[in-house]
């Protein structure tokens, strides 16, 4: 069994967790989320912890127990906490509106571009930064990684919609190599 997996997951006050058939529900203040447990992969509750063992000793057994246990400690974090992704919008006159769990981008198209999200998810906009909140950490990337999709941050001036905190390697434009290249005779 994976070292993650060895460590059982506290569940938190607030937070319930009820075990079904290969399933587990965890509600919680954000929300609830399901999860479906894998073959090979038992799960218990005890003493307000949730203890994940192997009912089989294969290679894919060993890996999925950690993810398993992962995933459960993300979805506990997420009912009680939520989780966010924040995207900076960089552009001259690239702007963003949210309503609700639509985002509408206007990011140089001809067309304004509309993102409809999960229920789960909200959006928030405050100067050019765009917040992704939600209960499930996998959804809120996911959906993340779509709003950054639709313009991804070019290198030579950097506009586009990125994650706050992203490095963007620039590039030197065709003026500045002419210039450095006379500059060199």
């Amino acid at each position: 069994m994976s070292k993650i997996a060895k460590k059982p997951v506290q569940i938190v006050e607030g937070v319930q967790v009820i075990l079904e058939n290969d399933q587990i529900k965890i509600a919680g203040s954000k929300g609830n989320l399901i999860f479906n447990i894998p073959q090979g992969i038992g799960v218990k509750i005890e003493n307000d912890k949730v203890i994940i063992s192997q009912k089989e000793e294969t290679e894919r057994a060993k890996a999925l127990s950690g993810l398993v246990r992962a995933n459960i400690a993300n979805m506990i974090k997420g009912v009680v906490d939520g989780f966010s992704k924040k995207l900076e919008l960089t552009g001259v006159g690239y702007r963003a509106q949210a309503a609700g769990n639509s985002l509408t981008l206007s990011v140089g198209y001809s067309h304004p571009v509309i993102i409809k999200a999960d229920p789960t998810i909200s959006f928030s906009v405050e100067d050019n930064i765009i917040t992704v909140e939600g209960p499930d950490k996998t959804l809120v990337g996911d959906t993340a990684a779509k709003v950054r999709s639709v313009r991804p941050p070019e290198p030579y001036k950097g506009k586009g919609i990125k994650y706050q905190g992203e490095y963007i390697r620039r590039k030197v434009g065709k003026a500045a190599k002419a210039i450095g290249a006379i500059g060199t005779k």
